[in-house]
C-alpha cells in the first residue's frame, strides 16, 4: 500500500528535498505548515507545487496536533520545524526554545495516547554538543551554549524518554552542516556563495565575516534528508549522527568558494568584530560511523563538492 509522510515544516530547505525524495519514492506527502501563504518559494522552485498536500497546523497547540495527526494518519512523520537560525536564538530565546520543544512533546504525546502506529523523525543539531575537538558520536555528553542548541538538545532527550519509557517508535538524527541553493540568506555559507559570485561579476567589493577560525562539518541537505528517510525504514528506532565525519574551518571554505570562482579570497574577505560571537562554538564536527554501519549511508559530497554544486545553483 502506498505510504502517506507528514513533513512538519514542509516550506524549509530540508522539508522541501525530503518531500521531492519521498515523492520519487511513491509517497503522498503531507507538509505542515504554521499558516498557509499564497507561495512557497522552495517548493516551487523544486516543481512541487501542487504535488504536495500543504495544511496548517500551529504545532505549538496540542489539539491542533492532535487533529491534524488523525486526520491524516500518517505512517512517518518527520519533524523539520522550528527557527533555525543559530545566530537569531540569541534574540530570540524563549521563541527558539518553544518552537523546538512543544512541537516534538505534543506529537509524540499524540502518538503515545492514541496509540498511533507511525514512526518519528525529529531532527536533532551537533549544536547541542557544543565545542568538541573530536568527532561527536550519540552519547557524548551534550553541552549545549546557546539557546538554539538548548531547545535541540530538550528535543533530543524527550525522543528518548518517550522511546524508552512508551516504545514509542522515535528518533532524532543529529545533523551537522547542510547546505543547498534553498539555504537562507541569513545562513553564513549561502552568505559566502552570493558575495563571492556578486564579486566575481563586479557587483560587490568586499565581504565581511566573522570568525574565519570556527571548524565546521559541511555536508550536501540532498544526501541528509535520504538519511532521515533511511532512519524511519529501520525495524528498531535509534538516534545518529548525520555528518561527513570531514572538519574544515570556515576560512578553508571561503578559500575554496574563491578559488572555484578564479579569485584570490584575501583580496575581499575580511574578518569583522560585528560579527563575532563571544559564545560561539568553536569547533563541531561528527562521526557518521554508525549510521553508516546501520544504514549504509555515507555522505559522497564533502565540502568542495558542496561549495561547486552550490554555485552552480547561483551561477
Amino acid at each position: 500500500m502506498r505510504k502517506t509522510a507528514l513533513i512538519c515544516g514542509v516550506s524549509g530547505q530540508d522539508g522541501a528535498l525530503l518531500a521531492k525524495l519521498l515523492l520519487t519514492k511513491g509517497y503522498k506527502v503531507v507538509g505542515q505548515t504554521r499558516k498557509l501563504q499564497s507561495s512557497y518559494p522552495n517548493l516551487m522552485k523544486l516543481g512541487l507545487i501542487g504535488k504536495v498536500d500543504v495544511l496548517a497546523c500551529d504545532l505549538m497547540d496540542k489539539k491542533a496536533v492532535k487533529e491534524m495527526l488523525l486526520d491524516v494518519e500518517p505512517d512517518e512523520i518527520y519533524n523539520l520545524s522550528g527557527q533555525s537560525s543559530v545566530g537569531l536564538s540569541f534574540e530570540k530565546p524563549l521563541e527558539t526554545f518553544e518552537s523546538h520543544t512543544l512541537p516534538v512533546a505534543n506529537i509524540l504525546e499524540v502518538m503515545r495516547s492514541e496509540k498511533l502506529n507511525a514512526r518519528f523523525f525529529n531532527a536533532g543539531s551537533g549544536e547541542c554538543y557544543g565545542n568538541s575537538d573530536i568527532a561527536i558520536e550519540i552519547g557524548m555528553p551534550m553541552q549545549p551554549i546557546s539557546p538554539y542548541a538548548m531547545a535541540k538538545a530538550s528535543a533530543l532527550m524527550l525522543v528518548e524518554r518517550y522511546r524508552e519509557i512508551y516504545g514509542v517508535y522515535a528518533c532524532t538524527g543529529v545533523l551537522f552542516n547542510h547546505e543547498s541553493p534553498l539555504r537562507g540568506e541569513r545562513f553564513v555559507t549561502q552568505k559566502i556563495i552570493s558575495s563571492a559570485v556578486q564579486i566575481s561579476k563586479g557587483q560587490m567589493d568586499k565581504l565581511e565575516l566573522g570568525n574565519l577560525d570556527v571548524i565546521r562539518d559541511w555536508g550536501w541537505a540532498e544526501e541528509y534528508v535520504e538519511a532521515m528517510w533511511l532512519m524511519l525504514q529501520r525495524d528498531k528506532a535509534e538516534d545518529f549522527v548525520i555528518a561527513t565525519g570531514k572538519p574544515y574551518s570556515l576560512e578553508d571554505f571561503v578559500k575554496a568558494t574563491f578559488d572555484a570562482l578564479g579569485l584570490k579570497w584575501l583580496d575581499y574577505v575580511s574578518s569583522s568584530e560585528r560579527y563575532m560571537r563571544g559564545n560561539e562554538v568553536h569547533s563541531n564536527y561528527g562521526n557518521p560511523k554508525a549510521l553508516k554501519e546501520k544504514t549504509g549511508w555515507a555522505a559522497s559530497l564533502k565540502m568542495k563538492g558542496v561549495i561547486k554544486k552550490m554555485l552552480e545553483g547561483q551561477i
